[in-house]
């Protein structure tokens, strides 16, 4: 068998399914339809980005931002305590998505009045990134390379800040033509200063809604019906729901954090947890047998 038990460690990654057969069913039937009918849909922050090096935390998109210097003080002071507010509440296994809903709502509205209040310049962005600490997980070259070469579509469907995360993407070397990016986007006016975010806002726990807005991406994407789905939350679940006709989802979960009181609602949802695991080892041996002939 290709995947032979619940629990499996490849390299240092630790790896839990909670039904091993059922992967290797759906791994089988997508090497056997052609890389032709799979896209991959992925979550950014926390999912393609590191969550940790060396035990310290690594930036999200909205945090490459909120440290560097276009950011007066008293908005970092402003924007870290809406961070030590929601964050536990985001996390919270014992707090249904109904629960958290209304409150994540509250967090992104909140920060990004603030963010906006920083007349933020287009041109600086790519400083910011520069001077961040945030990475792609380690094996992201294979992993982005891989699937432009073979022509397989990469959707990156993010809550995090759109500009951001592309220019994190750019600088790494990555942004090929396969890759589209939903996420929330600035508005800049004519000088190059930031006014607004563009259209709905996304956010953790609607991304449903925002795959069902952007369905002219899924019907490009038609004859496409397998997905590979990668998030690290359980809002990521539904970046799929705007395919067309779909056949088959396997879903990949990262677990970066309170891993043992969150691990099983992440294996009743997602068909491969990844346990603390900072590379895309497991995708990218995912991708050599789809690949494979």
């Amino acid at each position: 068998m290709l995947l032979s038990s619940r629990q499996l460690t490849l390299g240092n990654t630790s790896v839990r399914m909670r039904d091993p057969q059922r992967v290797e069913e759906t791994l089988r039937c997508m090497q056997k339809a052609g890389l032709n009918t799979l896209q991959v849909i992925s979550d950014f922050d926390m999912t393609l980005t590191r969550f940790a090096r060396n035990g310290k935390r690594c930036p999200t998109s909205h945090n490459i931002l909120e440290i560097s210097k276009m950011i007066s003080s008293e908005c970092k002071e402003k924007l870290k305590d809406l961070l030590d507010k929601y964050y536990p509440i985001e996390i919270d296994s014992s707090k249904t998505i109904e629960e958290k809903l209304p409150l994540m709502v509250e967090w992104w509205t909140r920060a990004h009045a603030l963010i906006m209040q920083q007349k933020i310049r287009k041109d600086q962005l790519t400083l910011a990134v520069q001077e961040s600490d945030a990475m792609l997980r380690e094996g992201y070259q294979e992993f982005f390379d891989c699937l432009n070469q073979h022509s397989v579509p990469l959707l990156i469907f993010s809550a995090g800040l759109g500009d951001v995360l592309e220019e994190v993407v750019r600088q790494a070397g990555v942004f090929h033509p396969n890759v589209k990016v939903i996420s929330n986007f600035m508005d800049f006016d004519e000088t190059g200063v930031m006014t607004s975010f563009k259209g709905e806002l996304i956010h953790i726990y609607n991304k449903r809604e925002g795959a069902l807005l952007n369905t002219g991406h899924f019907e490009e994407l038609r004859s496409r019906p397998n997905v590979l789905l990668l998030g690290d939350s359980l809002g990521d679940l539904t970046m799929a729901d705007g395919v067309q006709e779909v056949e088959k989802v396997l879903k990949i979960g990262f677990l970066n954090d309170k891993v043992d009181e969150r691990l099983p609602s992440y294996l009743n949802s997602y068909d491969i947890v990844l346990l603390k695991d900072e590379t895309m080892e497991v995708p990218n041996a995912i991708l050599d047998f789809l690949v494979a002939d």
